[in-house]
């Protein structure tokens, strides 16, 4: 045992249904040191984004991108040949100049040819931050990398409900027959998955926390039960609930440990069979005779206005 194996012990094990997750008070690059070659399945994760959150030194987009060609040797080193890397990132925002960080985890990603870029993700949300000098930031990407080409992708686990289950095909040989598949269809590579804001049922005091949904589906459908998940950076935990929840292993890591109690708790209520998770559903449509959902007489009487000067 090395002097950095020494220093990585586990901070926290939760069992579910014969499965365990793994959480660590450590930096990325010192989990990473700790695993085995070809030890993991699916690296899913949200990074810093160095946007001056409390849990960052940097808001400067170049040291991203190098924080990535650090850490990025030890993630494909780990990961299994046939295995998959999901990196979930936005935009760094910074004096109203948007940066997307996509493009700087594709060019870190690029130094490794065994990584093969499968699906940009757009996950889409209603809800956010208002901007008033640019259009609101309703979307942040997902890149889906495998290590080869022969990977694991189990679509019919992840398929959704058609929205013309009735439809059929209209000429040719199987003219009349019904066209789409009895599960569902292909949920494409544009998600809308309500982010986790105030009245969210797995709201925690996380500042920047993704929903269980997001690697819920990722989890399902590109890993077989009992395989290892790693998140590098765990935050509020829900990368290790979803795997859990859906039969997998999971080990991650994160620097401040009061996220990694937030985890905790969020691991102890699924254990006890407490923990609410809202369901990998579209959102639900306004009710309109809510009065959040009708429009103010005021706000009318000021729109006809703007219209009638705009002629």
């Amino acid at each position: 045992m090395n002097a950095t194996t020494q220093l990585v012990r586990p901070w926290y094990l939760a069992t579910n249904k014969g499965r365990t997750a793994c959480l660590v008070n450590v930096q990325a690059e010192l989990l990473l040191a700790t695993l085995p070659d070809a030890s993991i399945d699916l690296v899913i994760t949200s990074p810093p984004y160095c946007m001056g959150k409390e849990y960052e030194k940097s808001t400067s987009a170049d040291d991203f991108l190098e924080n990535h060609r650090r850490i990025f040797p030890e993630i494909v080193r780990v990961l299994k040949s046939g295995g998959s890397m999901c990196w979930q990132v936005g935009h760094h925002v910074k004096d109203g100049v948007a940066i997307p960080l996509d493009a700087l985890v594709y060019l870190a990603a690029m130094d490794f040819p065994e990584l093969v870029l499968r699906n940009r993700i757009v996950w889409t949300f209603g809800h956010g931050t208002h901007s008033p000098r640019r259009f609101s930031g309703r979307h942040e990407n997902i890149l889906w990398f495998t290590k080869g080409d022969d990977y694991t992708f189990d679509l019919d686990a992840v398929r959704i409900p058609q929205r013309y289950p009735g439809k059929r095909h209209y000429k040719g040989k199987h003219k009349g027959k019904l066209s789409g598949n009895p599960l569902g269809k292909n949920p494409g590579d544009v998600w809308d998955i309500p982010n986790v804001k105030a009245r969210h049922v797995e709201k925690t005091k996380h500042p920047c926390q993704f929903p269980v949904a997001l690697p819920r589906r990722l989890i399902k459908a590109l890993t077989t039960p009992g395989a290892m998940v790693l998140d590098p950076y765990v935050g509020s935990g829900s990368s290790a609930v979803a795997a859990l929840l859906e039969g997998r292993n999971f080990i991650g890591c994160d620097i401040k440990r009061p996220y990694l109690s937030i985890a905790k708790r969020r691991l102890k209520k699924l254990e006890t069979g407490t923990l609410e998770v809202r369901a990998d559903a579209p959102p639900s449509e306004p009710n309109a005779s809510q009065s959040v959902a009708q429009l103010p007489s005021r706000w009318r009487k000021l729109r006809k206005k703007t219209s009638a000067a705009d002629i």
